[in-house]
């Protein structure tokens, strides 16, 4: 089995030393989707929910958490980001807002915290944002879809294709 790398010889949590590793291009994609009632959906696509344009303000705070990651999650390292994006895919028939994150690096450790943490503010500021309409969202499916370079190398996740496939 395999050790965790964010705990040393006596258990004590530590963030993983990097300065060893080699300096590579890294990217990760995440995925997650809030689930909305009709009314929401409709107030979307309309661009009518009291708050304002609910899906720029929530891509403009999906990356403003990609670039506080390493504040939220502990043992994360602060990064230098080439790149970040939030976008959107709507089902209506669903009644389905899914939102993508793609960020980029160059550097020794990879950006996937960066990508589910970008993903997950996102999906939580649509719910605030909607929340006088109706307050039954469920925000849910987030996860890893992909990420690139590093030790480890290429990963995409066997799951998100199955999942696609079903939709």
């Amino acid at each position: 089995m395999e050790r965790l790398n964010h705990f040393d010889e006596h258990g004590n949590a530590v963030m993983v030393d990097v300065s060893g590793k080699a300096s590579t291009a890294r990217t990760a994609v995440a995925r997650g989707t809030i689930h909305v009632n009709d009314s929401i959906m409709k107030a979307l696509l309309e661009g009518n929910v009291k708050k304002g344009d609910v899906l720029g303000v929530a891509r403009v705070a999906g990356i403003m958490g990609v670039k506080q990651t390493a504040a939220l999650i502990p043992m994360c390292h602060s990064l230098m980001l080439q790149k970040c994006s939030v976008d959107f895919e709507i089902c209506e028939e669903r009644n389905e807002v899914t939102a993508v994150c793609i960020v980029k690096t160059e550097g020794q450790t990879g950006v996937e915290m960066e990508a589910l943490t970008g993903v997950s503010v996102t999906l939580l500021t649509i719910y605030d944002m909607c929340k006088a309409i109706d307050k039954t969202m469920e925000i849910g499916e987030i996860h890893l879809v992909q990420k690139t370079g590093g030790k480890s190398g290429d990963f995409t996740n066997p799951r998100t294709g199955r999942e696609e496939r079903e939709k």
